[in-house]
């Protein structure tokens, strides 16, 4: 399979260009934040809720806090206090505009800048040696989401190997794609054995994002470090690409419509006109 190339009439400068065509090459980048004050606030708000729920002190220490939170917390208690800490996230009023400022420099290259943002912000919680956290290799698109949307995956601390996420190289899943009915019977685990030679897995450290198409296949393994993952994550498209089954107004809301656009869309020609 041959990469996607920019068109040879793209304006974009230097150093978008160097973003698109890793894009375009691998199907995600990672990238530092646009705020990493910000991305702190979003952080300690996060440790804050977490402590309430388990009640302990508020940490000093926000990270070093989530990345010990197994000694506080049981694998079946652990969805109780995602929830928490998400709901929690969700009914701040800057929290969905603080992710996408963290993130929009480089959306604004890879999607544009007439953009749609999932409603709510999600968390994932990975306890080291727990398998009732595991995500099965799949692909976005498979489930009902659109090819044109990206997914901004937000370590909340320092991700790496096992503690980290999986996806298959943009060659290697076209490939692997058009050899699916060969696992027809099969379960997700053959899948995975079958690609494990070619996944890569991501390094993201805390301070960096990972904005990825929704077409790769991807998943993650039992947590070998001796640290917990926390990561959130939230989907982001051209506010006029296609949709598939998550709709706009239902999953999706605009969040930089632009003024012409706006104009445009309320216009109606008057009438009494005769071609």
């Amino acid at each position: 399979m041959t990469a996607p190339r920019r068109h040879e009439s793209d304006f974009l400068s230097t150093e978008e260009g160097v973003l698109a065509d890793a894009f375009l090459r691998q199907g995600h980048v990672i990238v530092p934040v646009a705020d990493l004050a910000a991305l702190r606030r979003l952080r300690e708000a996060m440790a804050g809720f977490a402590a309430e729920h388990l009640g302990v002190s508020t940490p000093g220490d926000a990270g070093a806090f989530m990345d010990a939170i197994h000694g506080l917390v049981a694998p079946e208690r652990l969805n109780a206090l995602r929830l928490k800490v998400i709901d929690g996230v969700n009914r701040l009023s800057w929290a969905r505009r603080c992710y996408f400022e963290l993130a929009r420099p480089a959306l604004e290259i890879i999607v544009g800048n007439e953009l749609a943002m999932q409603r709510r912000l999600n968390l994932s919680i990975q306890l080291p040696g727990d398998h009732s956290s595991l995500l099965p290799v799949h692909a976005d698109v498979w489930d009902g989401d659109s090819p044109f949307e990206v997914v901004a995956w937000l370590p909340l601390v320092d991700c790496r190997r096992s503690k980290s996420m999986y996806l298959l190289p943009p060659p290697q899943g076209a490939a692997w794609e058009a050899r699916m009915a060969e696992f027809d019977g099969h379960s997700t685990e053959d899948l995975f054995r079958a690609i494990e030679p070619e996944v890569v897995w991501l390094d993201v450290p805390f301070g960096h994002m990972l904005l990825s198409s929704q077409n790769l296949m991807h998943g993650n393994r039992v947590n070998r470090e001796n640290e917990t993952r926390w990561s959130m994550n939230c989907r982001f498209k051209s506010l006029f690409s296609p949709y598939a089954e998550k709709r706009l107004g239902e999953f999706f809301e605009p969040i930089s419509m632009r003024p012409a656009t706006r104009i445009g869309l309320g216009y109606r020609l008057p009438g009494g006109f005769v071609e």
